[in-house]
């Protein structure tokens, strides 16, 4: 799941460091957009604001434990 996501992102977000330990600290308002629509259409899971948080968005790993949870809620 983890390289499905690099593989993502890095297509949409070409110019962000995804291996950052703040990865975060990267993204505009339009790279984190970019990060839950692209999750939440390959995923089928529902991501909204709320999920759009330091913690969420921290690394790579956080990404691939946020779509874990979200896929166990379904």
């Amino acid at each position: 799941m983890k390289q499905k996501i690099i593989s993502l992102l890095e297509d949409a977000l070409p110019l962000v460091d995804l291996n950052s330990d703040y990865l975060y600290s990267e993204l505009d308002s339009l790279g984190v957009t970019t990060i839950l629509m692209l999750l939440s259409e390959e995923y089928g899971i529902q991501l909204n604001s709320n999920d759009a948080t330091p913690k969420n968005l921290k690394s790579i790993d956080s990404l691939v434990a946020l779509v874990e949870s979200k896929l166990a809620e379904k």
